[in-house]
């Protein structure tokens, strides 16, 4: 169960990683005409992203902990959820209020929130390591600007179909658990 668990984080991020390569490459293509510069950025960028991204996902899991659950109760329920021990009273109980401490983000606010976050995180690395790479702070920032804004919508779409990748898992387990 842990390692199902385990596995799907690894998918996520390995798709992630993915979805940003073919996407930083096209993008810095287009902005310079070189495919030399296109590959650097197209394949360093999104390494140094994906590890951002990690970070920026554990992160949110931790404040969707905080927010939904107080300490012992947050706990108790991430370690079981987590394990898959969550029986189907205490699954609906948690689908009730949101969800478990661990699903993604449900209101449109949350969501927008988590999106801006991502897209100045982006932003940021984008530039540092375009500039890292062309020691031109042109196409550095140009990269930077354009990349992170074409990114993001695609990282919006890549969390909601992980979210409804979630949501039907847990719709799964909670029907197994009844049958």
């Amino acid at each position: 169960m842990l390692i199902s668990t385990a596995r799907r984080l690894a998918l996520k991020i390995a798709s992630y990683g993915l979805m940003h390569l073919i996407v930083a490459i096209l993008v810095a293509f287009a902005l310079t005409r070189d495919w030399r510069i296109a590959l650097a950025v197209g394949v360093v960028e999104p390494i140094v992203q994906t590890l951002a991204y990690s970070i920026h996902d554990r992160v949110w899991h931790r404040i969707e902990q905080r927010r939904m659950l107080s300490g012992f109760e947050e706990t108790a329920e991430a370690v079981t959820a987590r394990l898959e021990l969550m029986n189907a009273h205490e699954q609906n109980r948690a689908h009730n209020h949101h969800g478990h401490s661990h699903a993604l983000p449900r209101s449109l606010k949350q969501v927008a929130l988590k999106t801006v976050t991502y897209g100045l995180m982006h932003f940021t690395v984008a530039v540092l390591v375009a500039f890292a790479l062309t020691r031109d702070w042109r196409i550095a920032l140009a990269i930077g600007m354009v990349e992170p804004l074409v990114q993001t919508v695609f990282f919006t779409l890549h969390d909601r179909i992980w979210t409804r990748i979630e949501a039907k898992k847990a719709r799964r387990a909670a029907e197994a658990a009844t049958a």
